[in-house]
């Protein structure tokens, strides 16, 4: 009869050759230490639509890094999210009147927020609000509106003209 030990102890370590991968590459793909500290200044920024937008999403510019969303409320006065971004503290000269928008990593991937440059002279602080956002593009919206638009293009029947 075959000893099957030698089997046993090649798929015991071809699973365990799997799990230390999936654990490095955890490691490689979580950044831990953005998640950790109070260090820096909060920034809010009012959206009509943050669609996708979570809670530890990124913070960018100029496609850096420079913090993470901390919260996303929903305002019943003026009907609109209120998202609370965390900038880390060594991004302290970002101009004022910067721009927001919630972009999409890639075609259907994550939303994090884009800050855009302003021009000013004065920087954010902490409680600053960033007056010039620009809301979440929600795929399914634009294809209903492409599809809307293409059913009205083919329902436009000219009556045939009669040239006698």
């Amino acid at each position: 009869m075959e000893s099957n030990r030698p089997r046993e102890l090649g798929t015991g370590l071809f699973v365990f050759l799997g799990f230390a991968a999936l654990l490095f590459l955890a490691t490689q793909t979580t950044d831990l230490d953005e998640y950790a500290g109070d260090e820096g200044y909060r920034v809010t920024a009012r959206f009509e639509d943050v669609a996708g937008l979570k809670v530890r999403s990124q913070v960018t510019m100029s496609g850096v890094n420079i913090g993470r969303v901390e919260r996303i409320e929903f305002d019943n006065e003026r009907l609109d999210a209120v998202v609370t971004l965390r900038v880390n503290s060594q991004f302290n000269r970002i101009p004022d009147d910067s721009d927001a928008s919630i972009l999409t990593a890639g075609l259907l991937g994550s939303k994090y927020v884009g800050i855009g440059a302003g021009g000013s002279d004065t920087w954010l602080t902490e409680g600053s609000e960033l007056q010039i956002t620009q809301s979440a593009v929600v795929l399914e919206q634009l294809i209903g509106k492409f599809l809307f638009s293409k059913a009205e293009e083919g329902d436009t029947t000219a009556s045939p003209s009669v040239d006698e």
